[in-house]
């Protein structure tokens, strides 16, 4: 795809793209990193190694759990080859291990498991409270506020978000609540939209853990280290969801986050766990 193919479509297009793996072998795919320039958003691969394995898995059985390492920060300059493995197909559960490698190195490890849907216990906690996310701040617009950078505007992410907790240079409670909706529409393909619910997840946590220190993005250095995805309702990514997370612990650098995300009518979708680094960066 050249520059101009890329500035005519929309960045929801451009990340459906990169979804969309090229069948090289049974169990071997290959994707497009996408444009861009420095580290490669650690969300996309993980949306990319989900439908790897949800390419090699009975469309009926759906993904409800996945924990995954970030090995090595992933580039925008080579093409990402998923290699799965098929651990376990069991009468209810099918389990998959897919490892990314770019340049030769293993930048990506994640263990999913689908299961068959089935009648059983279910309850959840309340929905917390929100503002409505029509007069709330574009995420995008405060962080190139924050770090004097007018070119993020340009650069809109496909999955957008609405701040309700606005961020602060003192410090602040973990705790952070955001709306989040993708830009546009999906495709009616189930995997698609768990794919996109997965990369939405990637988003927002490690500000969580940094708000008790107030280390604001200009002075943070951060990556994800690891991530777990529950989901516990059948996927489709139509107009707002709220992500709320909090940070109960951070240690020798690194913060814990915990995350939920709702529907609109209360219903939780799913819950998300994630370790990451955050340094100060050094002058």
């Amino acid at each position: 795809m050249n520059s101009l193919d890329e500035a005519r479509e929309s960045p929801l297009e451009v990340l459906l793209g990169c979804l969309d793996l090229e069948a090289l072998d049974a169990d071997l795919f290959l994707g497009d990193p996408g444009p861009g320039e420095g580290r490669l958003f650690g969300g996309m691969v993980a949306a990319q190694s989900v439908i790897a394995a949800g390419r090699t898995v009975d469309p009926d059985r759906q993904l409800h759990s996945l924990h995954a390492y970030f090995l090595r920060p992933g580039r925008h300059d080579a093409p990402i080859r998923f290699v799965v493995d098929r651990i376990r197909d069991g009468r209810s559960f099918t389990t998959r291990r897919v490892v990314a490698h770019q340049a030769g190195e293993a930048i990506f490890n994640l263990a999913a498991s689908f299961a068959l849907p089935e009648e059983g216990i279910a309850h959840q906690d309340p929905m917390p409270e929100a503002p409505s996310p029509d007069s709330l701040p574009d995420w995008e617009d405060v962080r190139a506020e924050m770090l004097r950078d007018p070119t993020l505007v340009s650069a809109r992410s496909p999955v957008e978000v609405r701040m309700c907790d606005p961020l602060t240079p003192d410090p602040s409670p973990a705790l952070q609540r955001n709306w989040i909706r993708v830009r546009g529409a999906l495709p009616d393909d189930p995997l698609l939209h768990t794919a996109m619910l997965v990369y939405a997840t990637d988003r927002t946590l490690l500000s969580t853990a940094a708000r008790p220190h107030g280390i604001s993005w200009r002075e943070r250095a951060g990556a994800s280290l690891d991530h777990a995805v529950w989901v516990h309702e059948p996927v489709r990514l139509e107009g707002w969801l709220l992500y709320t997370s909090e940070s109960p612990v951070a240690r020798s650098g690194r913060g814990m986050i915990f995350g939920a995300i709702h529907r609109t009518d209360g219903v939780r979708l799913a819950s998300v766990a994630q370790e990451g680094l955050i340094r100060r960066r050094r002058p």
